[in-house]
């Protein structure tokens, strides 16, 4: 996927809870529990992340696109969130 250059997004570490992205100087947490498809990712597909614009990221091996914000605030993002109850 080509875009404007953007600062990078990479994981930092994984647990089994959830895995951190680092955006510039701002870490995320990207919770199983609210983001289920990224459970039975491999370390691999995971590490795989591009950042084509500021606000967007996105998992080639996975096809999975996601923006920034529905990390940070997942309840205002339902069609993200809805299947996200344990």
């Amino acid at each position: 996927m080509h875009g404007i250059g953007t600062s990078a997004a990479e994981v930092t570490n994984v647990s089994s809870h959830c895995f951190w992205l680092l955006l510039a100087d701002e870490e995320l947490a990207v919770p199983f529990a609210e983001f289920p498809w990224f459970k039975q990712a491999t370390i691999e597909q995971l590490l795989d992340v591009e950042r084509p614009t500021s606000n967007h990221l996105y998992w080639p091996q996975l096809d999975i696109d996601l923006s920034i914000e529905s990390i940070r605030n997942p309840g205002g993002f339902p069609l993200v969130s809805r299947g996200a109850t344990p």
